[in-house]
Parts: C-alpha cells; sequence; structure tokens
C-alpha cells in the first residue's frame, strides 16, 4: 500500500503576505519574513547583531555613494512568494524608487548571522542564487569571519571565501573599493 506525503502547512504568496500583514496578522513586534511561501520567525537581534549591522551600513555607505541605496533589514521581493529582509542590501538606484514596491534585486546583500548561521547558509543564501545576486556575504559572529559568496549558479554560490579580521574585502560591483574586514566586526 503507498503512502502520500502531504505538507502540513499552506505556501503564501507575496501578495497574500503583505495583505496579511498590513491587515494586523501578525503582531506589532513581530520579525517574520517570507521566504519560498513559509512564514519563518527571525532570531531576535542581540547587541552584536546589532552593532555589526551598523558598521555595515557605515563602510558600505561610504563604497555605494549616489545611484544605491544602502537598505538595512527591509524586504526584497524575490518572485512571487519569496519576501526575504536582509540585515544589508545594497540596491540601485534611491530610497523614493521603491515606494510602491520591494527591490527585486540587489547588488550585494549581507547576513548577520550567530544563531541563524545555519538558516542563513541553508535557507537564504540558496534563495539569493536562485534569483541571481551575483554576491552575498555573511558576517560569521561564530567565528569572526566574513565569508564571501559569489559565482550563483542552480541555486548554488560556486565561490565561498572565508575572510578574517586582518583580511579586506572589495564588492563585486565596486572593485576599486577596498573595505578592511575588521571594520564590519563588532
Amino acid at each position: 500500500m503507498a503512502v502520500a506525503e502531504v505538507e502540513t502547512f499552506h505556501r503564501w504568496t507575496r501578495e497574500e503576505y503583505e495583505r496579511m500583514a498590513a491587515e494586523g496578522y501578525f503582531h506589532p513586534e513581530a520579525r517574520v519574513e517570507l521566504i519560498e511561501g513559509i512564514v519563518h520567525d527571525m532570531a531576535p537581534k542581540g547587541s552584536f547583531h546589532s552593532t555589526a549591522v551598523s558598521l555595515l551600513q557605515q563602510a558600505l555607505r561610504k563604497v555605494f555613494l549616489s545611484g544605491f541605496d544602502v537598505r538595512g533589514q527591509l524586504p526584497l521581493a524575490l518572485g512571487e512568494d519569496s519576501e526575504p529582509e536582509p540585515d544589508v542590501a545594497v540596491v540601485p538606484g534611491g530610497p523614493r524608487d521603491y515606494t510602491h514596491g520591494h527591490p527585486t534585486t540587489a547588488l550585494l546583500v549581507v547576513e548577520v548571522s550567530d544563531s541563524s548561521l545555519l538558516y542563513d547558509r541553508r535557507t537564504k543564501l540558496p534563495l539569493y542564487a536562485r534569483h541571481g545576486i551575483q554576491e552575498c556575504w555573511v558576517v560569521n559572529l561564530r567565528n569572526k569571519t566574513l565569508e564571501v559568496y559569489r559565482e550563483p549558479s542552480d541555486g548554488l554560490y560556486r565561490s565561498r571565501t572565508a575572510l578574517q579580521a586582518g583580511d579586506t574585502v572589495s564588492p563585486l560591483a565596486r572593485p576599486e573599493a577596498v573595505i578592511p574586514v575588521a571594520d564590519l566586526m563588532p
């Protein structure tokens, strides 16, 4: 006798997710994001995490001047069923370009990871790769490293480099810029 596998959840679209948020379905303090149709709870932000996000924004705003928006913990509209909120994203244009809709791509996405390290690596990185985001960084607070992912293909990044505090990094979209990794760590 064959046994059918049954999913025990409903997959939401971005439109449904945004409507639920607008109608107050989620508690105002709730930190959630939509990934491939599933609403995920996001880990609480500790002081190290918050400091790293601030340091990233400060460093990236010096590199990506006019013509770019360095966004902190704001949504990206990736396909019909995903609306992740990366810790930092560098998107083309300015803030007013996204008044009527979230950006659908980014030049660089950064996740700050401590307790969320496996989730970021296993769930969010493949999502970003599937949507063609050319570069993703993971600030690994556990190991005090910056993981640089590049060359998205088939839902994976083919290139991964781990950098330490004494190293520097140059974003693909601004190869002339040199950012000390130590400047990104709390």
